[in-house]
């Protein structure tokens, strides 16, 4: 669908990557409905868009009616990107019951229920789109990372599921896959430090990817080199292999400090 004139929702506009995707949309003439809990940086996105075409929604997505009332008050909305999510990151038992349930609200439950929310508008106009930022996390699972997998594999398996179900109903559903991100994002917040030969992407690339995905209707974009990607692939065919591909490359120290780097983010 054609992104120009169309009123998009994307969730998640105060981090990096979020600020990228808006102004990549904003460019392209869209109006861009902006959500994200910190009022203030919101306010700061829309004024670095120039104020024109932007609107701020601030939300904090950790619980249904929250999700939903956001949808009423976002009006009519072409298409839904949902980019926001908590790192989850770390051993399940070390996670307490609120933080356990926050991160599949925020993460899992949030675009669900946007999405069911919406949805009813698009099919009666016979047009829209859906976009759903997940992870590398959601195609390939390692230890360290169980909550925050679970959540990207749920939003994988929704997603590919609705681009089949509307097929037919003129709503498109795209699912963004990063690897490492530099510049912006969460793993870019950790301040770490990858092994020599882990290649990154840019933010610029994510959002070309949610371009590339509402213009084109993909049901599907990697955005990571090819040997990240590639171990997306083999995943399909033998979790197991790869987890002992990635533990012997150093898998198991890394998700021990990516969860000490975003703990206070839980």
């Amino acid at each position: 669908m054609r992104i120009e004139g169309s009123r998009i929702l994307l969730t998640g506009a105060t981090g990096g990557l979020g600020r990228t995707i808006a102004g990549a949309l904003h460019e392209r003439g869209a109006h861009v409905l902006l959500s994200g809990r910190r009022e203030e940086v919101l306010a700061e996105v829309v004024d670095a868009l120039g104020g024109d075409r932007a609107e701020a929604l601030p939300a904090d997505l950790s619980s249904p009616e929250t999700a939903r009332d956001l949808a009423e008050r976002a009006g009519r909305v072409d298409v839904l990107v949902a980019n926001h999510a908590l790192p989850a990151s770390g051993r399940l038992d070390e996670y307490s019951v609120e933080d356990l349930d926050r991160a599949l609200d925020v993460n899992f439950k949030a675009p669900i229920h946007l999405t069911h929310a919406l949805l009813p508008q698009m099919l009666e106009r016979a047009g829209g789109h859906l976009v759903f930022i997940s992870s590398m996390a959601g195609k390939v699972a390692s230890g360290g990372g169980s909550l925050y997998s679970a959540t990207k594999f749920g939003l994988r398996g929704f997603a590919t599921a609705l681009h089949d179900e509307l097929r037919d109903e003129g709503v498109g559903v795209t699912t963004v896959f990063p690897g490492f991100i530099s510049g912006a994002g969460m793993w870019a917040d950790t301040g770490l430090e990858l092994r020599k030969g882990v290649g990154t992407r840019k933010p610029d690339d994510v959002a070309a990817a949610v371009v590339q995905g509402i213009e084109k209707n993909r049901s599907e974009i990697d955005v990571a080199p090819l040997s990240i990607r590639a171990g997306g692939w083999a995943a399909g065919v033998s979790q197991s292999a790869v987890q002992r591909i990635q533990r012997a490359a150093g898998s198991q120290d890394l998700a021990e400090r990516m969860a000490e780097a975003q703990r206070v983010k839980r």
